[in-house]
């Protein structure tokens, strides 16, 4: 489960990002909203290891960014990314509580 996990982080991250990069896009709402909503779902399902699944989607960004045009601002997107995983990962033990 964990392998598939980190495929689908890695894959979402990377299309994110690639839409993110794109010279005609301009929405860094729905960026930021897309980051908090996967993450959020793969630490619901991943939820011994949040932390794992926030880097994995939200680097992408800061990484291109930081590359291209030195950009350091784009680290915010982990915060987007770590917010969505930790409350996905919460969700599921509070539905869960036998663990």
């Amino acid at each position: 489960m964990q392998k598939t996990l980190m495929a689908i982080a890695l894959v979402l991250g990377g299309l994110v990002t690639y839409v993110d990069t794109r010279p005609t896009w301009d929405d860094t709402g729905i960026t930021a909203a897309v980051l908090l909503a996967v993450a959020g779902v793969l630490g619901f399902f991943g939820h011994a290891r949040p932390w794992l699944w926030a880097l994995a989607v939200g680097s992408w960004i800061p990484l291109i960014a930081i590359a291209r045009s030195q950009n350091y601002a784009a680290l915010l997107a982990l915060v987007f990314a770590f917010a969505g995983a930790y409350a996905g990962a919460a969700i599921h033990d509070r539905l869960n509580p036998a663990r």
